[in-house]
């Protein structure tokens, strides 16, 4: 009797402790769903559960090579620069408009002239740092994504030592403004349009949560991180710059947005991320979108592919973004009719090569249209549209990406 009293306390102590494991690894992954505010946890997983499968390989595989490359490069810091900012302090971020050239007319080719769609070669390099953070969002990205995918902790430990030197170190880090982004020489030392030139971001806040996640940053790091993120997103938001570049009416003001409620979320502000989002359906969708899907500000430009799949991309980001607050951007349609899946039907024809782009795109076609295609494949893969993810897909079985993809 009592050796049967004895067994079954031990079965229900033993289902007690199965079921508070089962809970807790519940409670654990419905926070990592929380806890990556800029992408999707579910299919993470399902890549980390399928990376050495037919459709991820060869992408897995190109990942790893791409972060054992990152293992030897950087840490990358404002304050390596050669050019030092307006303000006197190298921890200011500083670069030029990568579309304005000397004036070839003037001793001095000043003030710098504009050129559209052409890059100056004198806007990149060492001198500014617009290259150096390009290098640092990738190259952080990578690490990080590497790190989840294969759980090398080399990679982890090299992500938060980019993290770190970049944001955190006092010898090192940035200041959290964009006062001296895209100057023109001969007119002034910094624009709003700058902001655009953090559009990637949103690669720092995912590599910042995968690292969190697991336990791989330090509670002081992190702490620190989302300090520097608030006090940017102050700037964004109350700047002269920052304000420039909300109030603009194309791809800038869109991707000033991605920006906006990307941090927001990160920060755990969602109620006004909300609020964010909900002002893109009037100011943004019904402004930008004609009820054909045209984005006329886009098809003007030199390279109007490029732009229009450039800025229906931040579209589709900020659909997939209020996903997590319940705002619906992927259906909504403005009084005029406009919407982004009209966008999307719009350049269709185009991705799919059934006609031929009749607006200027200088530069490599090619190129433009794949990157086209892509975009698809991202909308199809977020919002399960399948006649779009057959769009983007060049062979059946491999897929495009290992944060998209289409089964």
């Amino acid at each position: 009797m009592i050796q049967n009293t004895f067994k079954i306390c031990f079965v229900s102590l033993f289902i007690l402790i199965a079921i508070n494991f089962k809970t807790n690894a519940q409670i654990e992954q419905n926070s990592a769903k929380k806890t990556l505010s800029v992408l999707d946890y579910n299919k993470l997983v399902y890549v980390k559960e399928n990376k050495n499968s037919t459709q991820f390989s060869s992408l897995y595989k190109q990942l790893l090579e791409d972060a054992d490359k990152a293992l030897h490069e950087g840490p990358f810091s404002v304050v390596d620069k050669t050019q030092i900012p307006p303000s006197g302090s190298k921890h200011d971020y500083i670069s030029l408009g990568p579309y304005w050239w000397p004036d070839p007319n003037k001793s001095d080719g000043l003030p710098w002239i504009r050129r559209d769609g052409e890059i100056n070669p004198l806007t990149r390099g060492t001198s500014t740092d617009e290259t150096t953070k390009d290098k640092m969002f990738h190259n952080t990205n990578t690490l990080a994504m590497a790190y989840f995918f294969s759980d090398k902790k080399q990679y982890a430990k090299k992500a938060l030592e980019l993290l770190k030197v970049w944001f955190v170190n006092e010898d090192t880090k940035m200041n959290p403004n964009l006062d001296f982004a895209q100057g023109i020489p001969g007119l002034n030392t910094g624009r709003g349009i700058g902001i655009i030139e953090f559009a990637g971001i949103t690669n720092i806040i995912a590599a910042i949560e995968i690292l969190e996640l697991s336990k791989e940053m330090d509670a002081e790091t992190s702490k620190s991180l989302r300090l520097w993120f608030s006090d940017y997103l102050n700037w964004l938001q109350t700047s002269e710059n920052g304000i420039f570049e909300k109030n603009t009416k194309n791809n800038h003001a869109t991707h000033y947005d991605t920006q906006i409620v990307s941090i927001l979320l990160f920060l755990n502000r969602d109620n006004e991320a909300k609020e964010v989002l909900e002002a893109v359906k009037t100011l943004r969708i019904a402004k930008q979108i004609q009820p054909n899907g045209e984005q006329p500000h886009e098809l003007e430009r030199t390279k109007a592919m490029s732009y229009s799949t450039m800025n229906l991309k931040g579209f589709t980001e900020l659909a997939f973004l209020g996903k997590k607050v319940n705002v619906d951007l992927w259906n909504y349609e403005a009084e005029n009719g406009a919407s982004i899946k009209k966008a999307y039907e719009f350049l269709k024809p185009y991705a799919e090569g059934k006609k031929d782009w009749n607006y200027k795109q200088i530069g490599d076609l090619d190129k433009a249209q794949h990157k086209l295609k892509q975009l698809f494949v991202l909308a199809g893969s977020e919002f399960n549209v399948e006649a779009y993810c057959k769009i983007g897909l060049d062979k059946d079985v491999e897929a495009s990406s290992l944060l998209y993809f289409c089964n």
